[in-house]
This record gives C-alpha cells, structure tokens and sequence, in this order.
C-alpha cells in the first residue's frame, strides 16, 4: 500500500524545489548568533554535510543582517550551495529594506504574522516585507506558531465563539486561530502580488494531537505547500518520539512538503541530531533514502557480550560519516540494507535478507561470524579482527556494486526492502 501524497503547488527555493511532486525536504536552523559570521558559516557547513538541504538562520539585528551576504559568501567558497532562509520577528521590514545585500542573499524569508505588529501597522509592515520578496524573487514562508499567535485575531475569534449557541472549546478555537491567521495572511500576500507557487504556510504547536489536528484541516483548506514540524518538542528521547508521532501519521496521510525536528540540542551535543532523526524518520518510513540503514538485534539473554552493538554503532557511525563523499561516487548506496546480528536465533535469517550482513556468536555459540552478501554465506569471520574485516568486506561491496558502470546487486535482494511508492492523488 503506497502513500498518497497530498498536491500541493511547488515552490522553488534556491535549487531546491518543495510541494508538488518533489520528495519531502529536510531543513534544519542554526542556533549561533548570525552577526558571528564565522560561527553561523561553520554550523551551517555542518548542518549541510548532515544533511539539511535547507538552513533557516536568524536575523534580528542590523548586526546580523549585516553579515547574511558573507554568510552567503563564505559557505559559497566551501562549495556549499545549501539556501539560507531568513527568519524575522518584530523588525524584518525594517531588516529587508536596510539591508538590501541581506534580502538578495536569502533564499527564503520566513515571516511571523504573530509578531510583524499590530493594527494598520501590522498591514504596513507586512506588506513591506512582501514587496521585498517581490523585489528579490523571493519565497516566503507564513510561519504561524501557537506561542506567538496574534493576540487580535485570537481574542476576536474567542468573542465570536462565546457568542454562539453551542461554543467550542478554547483548544478548539486557538487550532481555528493558527490556521485562520496562516490562511489569511498567505491571501494578503496573494493580493499584494506575492504568487502562490512562492508561498509555504507553517502552523506549529508543541502538542502531539493539536499538530495532527491542525494540519489535517489545514491540507483540506488549501493547496499551498506545507511545512511541517512539532515546535519545541523538548530534549532527547521525549523529542525525537513526540517530534516522530505527530508527524509520521501526517506523513503516512501524504500532508508535508519540508519537514523539521525541532530538538533541544543536550548540553554538548550536535546541532546535526535534528537533521540524522529527520532523515530517518522519511527513511524508515519508505519515502527518502539518505544513508545505507543498519538493523541490529536489541539483545537478549542469548547475547553474552556487547560486541555485536559496537559493531552495529561503528558500521551505522561510519556509513553515515561516509555519505557525503559516497553521494557523487556511488550512486543508490543509500539504499544498501546491513544487519549486525547477535546470536543464531534470528542472525542468519535477518543477514539473508539484508544486502549484506553477519551474524555474530551468542552464549555457547561456536566464537565465529558468518557473513552473508545478498542472500548467500560468502565467509565466516573469526579472531579479534571481526569489526575492521567486516567493514572491509562492506566497503568493498560499495564499490563493487555501486561504482558507475558496475554490475547492479540483484533484484531478489532489492523486492523485500523497496521503499513505499509515492503517488500523486487525482
């Protein structure tokens, strides 16, 4: 059974095309001061080899706006042509008009209609904006969020509510507020001129039930493409499982045209996480491939050592750090399935069915590690050497399979692992 993917109105950002028939697009933000041009560059960098097609980067201050255009200019030198979306609260038409280098090198700007201002200067400062995004061939994202909604416009729909004979609830009423308040300003911007095949509408709620349910509603009303992702969704496990179920059953409904996990980084950690759980969310679920995914048993009373999970973390660690020089050199790799298996009970059987796998020794298991390439036993390993001649043994098959020109793996291997087919809806 394929995903039926909701139709939505393509929008073009940089290279990058989102909506329509274009795959579901990763994005992520960076989290340094952009007036620090040095820093935003190298986490950008980052982000881009982890692989975010798209980078959202603050621009608050003139100081920041300042720098956008070295952004842009340094991440150029590095060979790195991933777009920056500008993202403005509160000051962005004043940003955009001041500086005009800024507002050419931004791919995208996201505007907030919580924040632009209230009353006929909300209109003024809007429009600005817009007409910047005229002047400079920009898109622009309609980002509503449910912690800086319009003060107005939600406590106008709170007093139409209470005057009717059987009113909502107050949850109710704010998920018609964040999709009013996106619906309304994408037509203001239609009127001012700004076309619909250069607008993307965010509503973003922190809760698992209020995203589905807004976002449901929001895909009956309208045909803009849509971005989607679950704002401040916390820290670690809790965000990445919240951060997945809301938008998996959205994506499974084929509603979401760029996606992103909003994850609160721990306390040293990589900004990079949020773009691996993205990617792996659209991976495991059959609609992208980015990296060659490994499947490793969870270990049981049959599993005596550790060896098979440092094993399964130092092939998924390595396979991921190669892709960025794998993409241009082996094309389809990130399709390669691999198992690291612990014990004899299921081992065999999941490395049969993977491209390549190898099944290691549980307790009172003979001390040796049969190794298994599209089906068929090739070598059993055995010593101390395991892990380094299991990676030499998949890395060889990389080349072998994947270089231009070589004979592609068979398609008994591919039938059972094919991703899920992804449809237009009529």
């Amino acid at each position: 059974m394929g995903i039926v993917r909701r139709i939505s109105r393509q929008v073009m950002v940089g290279r990058i095309a989102i909506g329509g028939d274009a795959p579901v697009v990763v994005q992520s933000m960076t989290n340094t001061d952009t007036a620090d041009a040095e820093s935003t560059t190298r986490q950008a960098f980052e982000l881009w080899r982890a692989g975010s097609e798209l980078v959202r980067i603050t621009v608050d201050t003139p100081a920041a706006a300042a720098q956008v255009a070295r952004i842009r200019g340094q991440l150029d030198e590095l060979g790195c042509d991933v777009p920056l979306v500008g993202d403005f609260h509160y000051n962005g038409h004043k940003l955009l008009t001041q500086y005009p280098d800024c507002a050419q090198a931004l791919a995208k700007y996201r505007i907030n209609p919580g924040n632009v201002g209230k009353g006929a200067k909300r209109d003024d400062r809007f429009a600005t904006m817009i007409e910047a995004a005229l002047k400079y061939g920009k898109p622009v994202r309609i980002g509503v969020n449910w912690g800086s909604l319009d003060p107005e416009l939600l406590a106008r729909m709170m007093d139409e509510n209470g005057r009717r004979q059987n009113p909502q609830d107050a949850d109710a009423v704010l998920r018609e507020a964040l999709i009013v308040s996106g619906l309304e300003s994408a037509a203001q911007a239609e009127s001012l001129g700004l076309p619909a095949e250069r607008i993307v509408i965010s509503c973003k709620v922190s809760g698992v039930q209020d995203l589905i349910l807004v976002y449901r509603e929001l895909a009956r009303r309208c045909d803009y493409a849509l971005h989607l992702g679950l704002t401040e969704a916390g820290m670690g496990t809790k965000g990445i499982v919240a951060s997945t179920a809301a938008m998996a059953v959205l994506l499974q409904e084929g509603i979401g045209d760029t996606i992103r996990v909003s994850l609160t980084p721990d306390p040293g950690g990589e900004r990079t996480r949020e773009v691996t759980v993205a990617q792996e969310l659209l991976q495991t679920m059959g609609l992208r491939s980015f990296a060659p995914m490994v499947a490793a048993c969870p270990g049981c009373g049959r599993t005596t050592s550790t060896v098979f999970q440092t094993l399964a973390d130092r092939i998924q660690t390595w396979l991921r750090d190669s892709m960025p020089g794998w993409k241009g050199r082996y094309p389809g790799v990130e399709e390669m399935k691999v198992a690291v298996m612990g014990c004899v009970v299921n081992g065999p059987g999941e490395s049969k069915h993977a491209d390549i796998g190898i099944s290691l020794p549980g307790a009172n298991e003979v001390p040796v590690a049969p190794v298994y390439v599209d089906g068929e036993k090739t070598v059993t390993l055995k010593g101390g050497r395991i892990a380094e001649e299991f990676q030499a043994i998949v890395e060889s098959y990389v080349k072998d399979n994947y270089s231009p020109g070589a004979k592609r793996r068979r398609e008994r291997g591919r039938k059972s692992h094919q991703a899920i087919p992804i449809k237009a809806s009529t």
